[in-house]
Parts: structure tokens; C-alpha cells; sequence
């Protein structure tokens, strides 16, 4: 465990912004981890970097979390559960657990990240979300050096969100996450409408985990870009969930807004749709913009900084607010 200088944080953060940390440490064990937090408690943490946003250098210790590995708990016949190191590539152990042929994951496939911050902001996508595949979340207390394990209930799982984003904010080192996956009799989610429709290509009927996983990939890569290819941290706003009344009001001007139905009173609208009807999907602003596939998505084109970034966000924001009335949450870590 070696603590270095002045280093370059743009290969840590996806959206490859130049940033720098005045200290930066990785760490590859839960021991160095615990005997770091003896010395050092100011501490900013990392791990994919990929829900992040950076506009500025960071003062404090940056501490690279790079603890791998995946340990198979117990097994039955219809379930397996799994304890998995913070550090894991996220996408990496999906694709493992399917190669296993371990089922709950597969519509998550293509997440950039790593797995320690996947319950952070309860990570979801074509109508699953990682809250109901976890049963406990172990952490390290900064203050104490001690681990604490959470449970799924005490994780307080929202839409995009958790008590880690919350009141624990800042307060705990995820260090592994455990989940509950099926062995065999698999639950397959299709019900995503662009799932269903990659899947009627297929023309398959006796559809599989990896037919899901596929699927997911195929539509990913061609909505998404790649954050090697191009600086992005995928979803840069949530969407919104707006009341039924609003909606039917929203519904009157704009007839062909999409929708889905959330409860008798809630109703959530997608923010791409909503961005790209305020002519914003597919524009340049100098170094940064909107990805011309996905308005859903700000690219970074190589030497955006990540001022420029936020400003852009705000800027759209303004704009989904003066034509909708409607205030986009930004999904990603301002720092």
C-alpha cells in the first residue's frame, strides 16, 4: 500500500475529465483498507468512476477501492448465493454469472461500474433493479474501522437510491455485496417493450438467461456509447415521476408523450424524451455535448472539463423546467 502524488484521475472517472488527486492510494484488501482508516479518515473514494462527475482537483486522500473477488456462500437446488468484492467489474460479473448459469442479473447486463457501488444508487434497467437481488451489503465504518453489514431492508432502497446516497453518506467503504440468484427455473423479465422486440427477432422459444443478456447488450450498444470510445457515464438524469393530474395536463399539449404507470397516482416520464424535445439530443457545446442517440446521455469529446459538463446539465434543466414544468434530477455524483 503505497500512497501517491499529484496523480491523473481521468482513466478513474468514465467521463475521462482531467482531474487531479493531491493523494491517491489503491487498495487491493480489506486489511490495507482497515489499516489506512487508522490514520487517514478525510478520505474520497473511488471505485469505476463511472457515476461521477469531476470539476475540480480533490485535496483530500483519494483511495482507489480495488479489492476483488467472488465466493459462492451456499447453493440448493433453486438458489445460489454469492458474496462479491467491491472492486469486481460490474458487467464482468454478469457475464460470470450467467456463464454459471445464474439467473436475476442478465437485464442489468452492459452496467459500467463496479460492483461496491452498484447499491449505492440501487442500479436498474429494463424493469429490474439490483434491490431485489441483494440480501446484505457489508461496509467498512470510516470513523471506527469497523464492518458493518446491512441488510437488504436496512439499505433502504428507493428508485435510484439507498441510505448510502442518504443519511450514510460518506460514512461507510462498501466492501462487498452479496445477492440471491437462481440456479435453475430462472425469472425471465422481457416485459421491457425493447426487449421483447429484440427477442421477436430472435424468434426463439425457449428463451434463456443468455438470450436476455444478449438482448440487453445488443440494445445498450446501440442507444449508449462506449465510455472508451467516447467520455459519458451513461444515464445523466433520472427519470422523473410526476402525479397522474400533471400528466393528464402535460398529456392535453403534448399527445405523444410517453409514459409509465407507477401507482394510481404517480406516473414516470422518461428524461431523454423530455431532453429531446427541448432540441437539445445530438448537440455539440464546444468541447462537451448530448449524444446523438440517446439525449439521455452528455458526452465529454475528449477535452471537456467538468464544469463545462454541469453547466450543460443545468443548462438543460432550465430548459425541461420552463417547457414542462418538470425539474430533471441529475442521476450522476457531482464532486
Amino acid at each position: 500500500m503505497t500512497i501517491q502524488h499529484n496523480i491523473s484521475l481521468k482513466k478513474y472517472n468514465t467521463f475521462g475529465v482531467e482531474c487531479y488527486a493531491k493523494r491517491f492510494v489503491s487498495i487491493t484488501s480489506f486489511y490495507d483498507l482497515q489499516q489506512l482508516l487508522k490514520t487517514e479518515k478525510d478520505i474520497f473514494l473511488i471505485s469505476g468512476g463511472s457515476n461521477m462527475l469531476l470539476t475540480k482537483d480533490i485535496d483530500k486522500l483519494v483511495v482507489f477501492i480495488n479489492i476483488k473477488g467472488i465466493s459462492i456462500d451456499r447453493e440448493n437446488e433453486n438458489s445460489v448465493y454469492l458474496t462479491v468484492n467491491a472492486g469486481e467489474n460490474w458487467h464482468e460479473f454478469v457475464l460470470w454469472c450467467i456463464s454459471q448459469n445464474y439467473g436475476g442479473l442478465e437485464n442489468l447486463s452492459l452496467i459500467p461500474g463496479n460492483v461496491g457501488t452498484c447499491p449505492i444508487q440501487n442500479i436498474g434497467a429494463y424493469g429490474v433493479e439490483v434491490k431485489d437481488i441483494i440480501t446484505k451489503v457489508a461496509a467498512i465504518e470510516i470513523a471506527s474501522g469497523k464492518q458493518i453489514t446491512f441488510s437488504n431492508k436496512d439499505c433502504k432502497f428507493g428508485y435510484r437510491n439507498s441510505i448510502f446516497k442518504n443519511e450514510a453518506k460518506g460514512k461507510y467503504i462498501i466492501n462487498s455485496v452479496s445477492f440471491k440468484l437462481t440456479t435453475n427455473k430462472h425469472k425471465l423479465n422481457t416485459s421491457y417493450g425493447a426487449i421483447e422486440t429484440a427477442l421477436d427477432k430472435k424468434n426463439s422459444t425457449n428463451l434463456t438467461i443468455q438470450d436476455i443478456s444478449d438482448a440487453v447488450i445488443a440494445i445498450r450498444q446501440s442507444k449508449l456509447p462506449d465510455p472508451k470510445e467516447i467520455g459519458n457515464s451513461g444515464s445523466f438524469f433520472k427519470n422523473p415521476v410526476i402525479s397522474v393530474s400533471q400528466f393528464i395536463a402535460l398529456q392535453k399539449e403534448y399527445s405523444s408523450i410517453p409514459s409509465y404507470k407507477i401507482s394510481d397516482t404517480e406516473i414516470k416520464v422518461p428524461a431523454g424524451w423530455l431532453v429531446e424535445q427541448c432540441g437539445f439530443k445530438g448537440k455539440r457545446y464546444g468541447n462537451c455535448g448530448v449524444h446523438e442517440k440517446q439525449a439521455l446521455v452528455l458526452v465529454n469529446y475528449g477535452n471537456a472539463s467538468g464544469k463545462e459538463i454541469y453547466e450543460l446539465a443545468q443548462t438543460i434543466q432550465e430548459s425541461v423546467v420552463k417547457k414542462f414544468g418538470i425539474q430533471l434530477e441529475i442521476e450522476v455524483n457531482i464532486v
